[in-house]
């Protein structure tokens, strides 16, 4: 009768187990995505929608995302990386260099004339923080940190063909590097987040800008300016800029293993490619918006470059004398950053 009795009991016991161990296997979750591109960009579209989409269905629905473009849930995008690490949003996707000085060893990568193409670069800039500057993101569960492809200058009413073109011309730059080049160039460089822009061209508060092709019709620089200048590629791009995907810590701890597994075969180096990839796609049918309205695209040679080139070093070398007095190798740190750029770009041209 006791026997009988202990055996009901564990019965019971595992009958009310059961559902427990059910619904953890079948935990569903929702991420609030954050940030501050528009509902109508290249980047929400294809890059961010086509990320979230594929979670979605590699989870077989489990992971769903609230997605909030245009800085929905509210703060300023300078403020997306805290939101993250706070727990206040989920998931983000921001520039490290919207906090001047935070993140200084990944700047090695907005350095002028950096890069050879998205995909490599960002492929490059993965395994670069995984090396070097894993830590400065120690707050966060990293995703992915890519590049957006050459970025181009954007003029309201003067054509930019040498650095000389550019004096007395006050220029948005998105980071600390980018606005540092801009001054050594001879333009007045003036700091602001890209959702700015538009306001501040209309407004004349400043006579141009610098983004890459793609995200220019998502912010109307082919409408309020009438003068690109971009540069030949064998000539070396003018700069790109840094970005980071980041997930709340505590978030990803809390998934299950099998949900986990989900977010880990989305992140690191393929992802950062396909984001990297993929925003450089945009370039044609960005460069193809400002080529409809009669707006004029000068393309500045390799040998024209070379001015450029000259004029911009002082940003490298800056960096390196403030990477050293930081504690780290600067010289080292470039030296690596550069030899990982022109590793992934051979295995991109191959």
């Amino acid at each position: 009768m006791i026997q009988r009795r202990k055996l009901i009991q564990s019965g019971a016991a595992l009958a009310l187990g059961a559902p427990a161990i059910v619904g953890f296997a079948q935990q569903s979750v929702t991420l609030k995505f954050h940030t501050f591109m528009s509902p109508q960009s290249n980047v929400w579209i294809n890059m961010h929608k086509a990320w979230m989409d594929k979670v979605t269905k590699d989870s077989d629905g489990r992971i769903k995302f609230e997605a909030y473009p245009a800085m929905q849930l509210g703060g300023s995008p300078p403020q997306l990386y805290d939101q993250v690490k706070d727990g206040v949003v989920d998931v983000m996707w921001t520039l490290p260099g919207y906090t001047p000085g935070r993140f200084p060893r990944v700047e090695a990568f907005e350095l002028p004339f950096m890069m050879n193409n998205a995909d490599a670069t960002s492929r490059a800039l993965w395994e670069y923080v995984q090396m070097e500057a894993k830590d400065e993101f120690r707050d966060v569960h990293l995703l992915a940190m890519q590049v957006h492809g050459p970025g181009v200058i954007h003029m309201r009413e003067k054509q930019v063909k040498s650095a000389a073109d550019l004096v007395g011309s006050k220029v948005r730059g998105p980071t600390r590097q980018i606005t540092k080049m801009l001054g050594y160039l001879g333009a007045t460089p003036i700091g602001m987040p890209l959702p700015a822009i538009t306001d501040s061209l209309s407004k004349g508060v400043i006579d141009g800008c610098v983004i890459p092709w793609e995200v220019v019709p998502a912010v109307k620089v082919d409408e309020l300016t009438k003068f690109h200048t971009e540069f030949d590629p064998a000539g070396g791009a003018l700069y790109t800029s840094v970005f980071v995907m980041a997930m709340n810590k505590a978030k990803y701890a809390s998934l299950p293993p099998d949900l986990k597994a989900v977010i880990d075969k989305n992140s690191g180096i393929e992802t950062s490619a396909f984001l990297g990839r993929t925003q450089q796609g945009g370039d044609t049918a960005g460069r193809a918006s400002a080529t409809k309205l009669g707006n004029t695209i000068y393309t500045v040679t390799p040998a024209e470059a070379q001015e450029f080139k000259r004029k911009a070093r002082l940003v490298e070398v800056e960096w390196v004398q403030d990477m050293d007095k930081r504690g780290f190798k600067g010289q080292q740190l470039l030296d690596t950053a550069r030899s990982l750029i022109a590793k992934h770009g051979k295995l991109v041209k191959g």
